[in-house]
């Protein structure tokens, strides 16, 4: 990542401020859809993570419910990027979550029926992480359509902001309906949450294209095409090498949360939920104030800070005792999470033209995910 780069797109004159891609109103409709539905995949994050401490409490096996979750982004991203440079993605991106509703509505029906087991669990995580799979690079591509093109930074910061905002609010929800209803309740709201996004993808009626002077790409010649531009790219060669360095160590946070709160806290679905929910709210917060923080620190050092405030997250879960501190070490997860993940993905797009943008995501997805995995 170059600071240069970063720091032109952050605070470009023309820019209309952080709320600003909100007066196009696809993008507004778009942004609601998708918090809608990332607040129902939050709720099936914390019902399986759950859900599996209860059928099989193994460190091991509790984290293979997150190495489900992220393994599909490493091993299908690249081809995802490449279909989504090919295909028109909004089809692409209906026929994906129609697929994940089916899902969706799966689990739930088997969890209701008292019928989950370990290994049909991971299978279920591993479809819904493999229709996500196909969708990131897709919906992060569709950005720039979106919105002009100097409101571009405001626009993935608000996007992650939506993640972090249905992050705060999926998992305590979550943990409240657990502990006052039933497990399968998460379940059977995310299945529902799916159909919101379905509805604003056939309301969205995006501008025809203009017809590409490029010849027609093949699936796997595209996908050949994306890795040698992300090889020979060398802005998003750096960013790529700064996710791995911050993601591999990271996921350890992600991966033992909900043993930290059952087996080192003494919590429930309650606490699993608000610990969770804590993250949302600092990463809701950080996204406030990351505009400008990285104005006057500039993108690198917005990402060593970030880098330095999940350290000592870390370091507070494995030595501090106590719930409290735990919640505390959350707010500043989600801030520090906000401040790499917004900083890397504003980079990776700012080093990547229309004709290869989804390919080039899904090779930075698939970074991401694989070290998320391999953590």
């Amino acid at each position: 990542m170059t600071a240069t780069s970063q720091t032109t797109a952050a605070t470009s004159p023309a820019s209309g401020g952080a709320w600003s891609p909100f007066r196009q109103k696809a993008f507004a409709v778009l942004w609601v859809a998708t918090v809608v539905s990332n607040i129902g995949t939050w709720m099936n994050d914390v019902g399986a993570g759950w859900l599996m401490t209860s059928l099989a409490p193994s460190p091991q096996i509790v984290a293979m419910v997150q190495a489900a979750t992220t393994l599909p982004v490493f091993l299908f991203a690249i081809l995802a990027g490449a279909v989504a440079d090919i295909v028109d993605r909004r089809k692409l991106l209906l026929v994906v979550n129609i697929a994940l509703a089916v899902v969706a509505f799966a689990v739930a029906a088997v969890v209701q029926a008292e019928a989950m087991t370990p290994v049909l669990l991971l299978i279920f995580t591993f479809l819904l992480g493999s229709g996500a799979a196909f969708i990131a690079p897709a919906w992060q591509a569709i950005v720039p359509k979106l919105v002009p093109r100097q409101d571009l930074t405001a626009a993935v910061a608000l996007n992650s902001m939506g993640i972090n905002i249905s992050r705060a609010i999926g998992p305590a929800v979550a943990g409240v309906l657990i502990a006052a209803f039933g497990l399968v309740w998460p379940f059977a709201l995310n299945a529902v949450s799916t159909l919101v996004v379905i509805a604003a993808l056939i309301w969205w009626r995006p501008k025809a294209e203009p017809v590409r002077k490029l010849p027609a790409e093949h699936v796997f010649g595209a996908m050949v095409a994306g890795l040698r531009y992300a090889v020979f790219t060398h802005p998003l060669r750096l960013v790529l090498v700064r996710a791995a360095g911050f993601f591999l160590f990271a996921s350890a946070f992600w991966a033992m949360l909900p043993l930290v709160a059952r087996d080192v806290l003494d919590g429930g679905a309650g606490l699993y939920g608000a610990l969770l929910a804590s993250v949302g709210v600092g990463a809701v917060g950080g996204a406030l104030v990351l505009p400008g923080l990285r104005t006057r620190l500039g993108p690198d050092r917005t990402v060593i800070l970030g880098t330095a405030g999940t350290a000592i997250v870390l370091v507070v879960l494995a030595l501090v005792p106590g719930q409290a501190p735990a919640l505390l070490a959350g707010l500043v997860a989600g801030a520090s999470w906000i401040a790499v993940l917004s900083s890397l993905n504003v980079a990776a797009q700012s080093a990547l033209p229309d004709w290869v943008r989804a390919r080039g995501l899904a090779i930075y997805l698939t970074v991401f995910s694989g070290v998320m995995s391999l953590g």
